[in-house]
């Protein structure tokens, strides 16, 4: 049996997805990024290799994607992470049989919109690396203003009646606006829908400027929260599917990437 795996190296996890020839996944390892990818990453791959009783050297090929894919030195080759997203849809929201169209990947640190052909090719797409709003780091800055945790933050927001409005996607003014809310007695559930929203609605529009189709997947670790995938199907109108394991596109992509290449590639310093 070959092996193949991918690595996606993001500004704050590296992620891990291993494949056999067929392309069935063996094996996913996730580790937040810290100062040195490159050694997170090396941990991954042994880690992964141990869970699925094969030794590291049996790996056929490994790609790698994300903000720090050059620096993975382990990897053969690298990928955008456009491309590798793209083919880990085709893979996991069943794109090339006409589902998906759109791609929504919202990140710790950046957000990607990416749009598919009908055959599955990369039409267009639009990202956001350069400010919060958009992006996790919104989301987790604003449950630290409330003490809450990400998962009961989404959770809460579902339990909402009456959303606040919350005019600012900017993380500074945002926080005011929310820290306003509070003070003047506002039920929490609503202050924090309200917080998805605006979220929402600054992803929905980097969407239609990207002129996006329905059949949208929603990836990254943003798609874990159930409050944003509500609030994302009511400003974008459509349904939005969340593959099981979202936050692993990328590696996913990247290993079939890999597979793809049908690459021997050497794992430096490994045993």
């Amino acid at each position: 049996m070959n092996w193949f795996l991918g690595i996606d190296a993001g500004s704050t996890y590296v992620k891990a997805v291993l494949i056999d020839e067929t392309g069935f996944v063996k094996g996913r390892r996730v580790s937040a990024t810290g100062f040195n990818a490159e050694d997170v990453a090396s941990r991954l791959v042994e880690e992964i290799c141990g869970e699925a009783c094969i030794a590291s050297c049996d790996i056929c090929g490994i790609v790698a994607t994300g903000y720090g894919r050059r620096r993975i030195g382990d990897a053969g080759n690298n990928v955008t992470e456009i491309k590798a997203h793209a083919m880990g849809a085709l893979r996991n929201g069943d794109a090339e049989n006409g589902r998906i169209r759109t791609i929504i990947d919202v990140g710790g640190q950046d957000l990607k919109v990416i749009i598919l052909g009908d055959a599955g090719e990369i039409e267009s797409f639009v990202m956001n690396d350069k400010c919060a709003a958009g992006t996790g780091r919104f989301l987790e800055h604003m449950a630290r203003i409330l003490d809450l945790s990400l998962s009961g933050m989404g959770k809460l927001a579902l339990t909402s009646t009456s959303p606040c409005e919350i005019n600012s996607t900017c993380v500074v003014f945002a926080e005011s606006e929310v820290i306003s809310l509070c003070a003047s007695g506002k039920n929490l559930a609503d202050i924090v829908s309200g917080i998805h929203y605006s979220l929402a609605r600054r992803i929905a529009r980097m969407a239609r400027n990207a002129s996006f189709k329905s059949g949208v997947l929603l990836t990254g670790g943003g798609a874990l929260n159930p409050g944003l995938v509500k609030t994302l199907e009511d400003e974008l109108m459509t349904d939005v599917h969340v593959p099981p394991y979202p936050q692993f596109n990328g590696a996913l992509g990247a290993a079939f990437a890999a597979l793809e290449a049908g690459q021997k590639t050497p794992l430096t310093g490994m045993s």
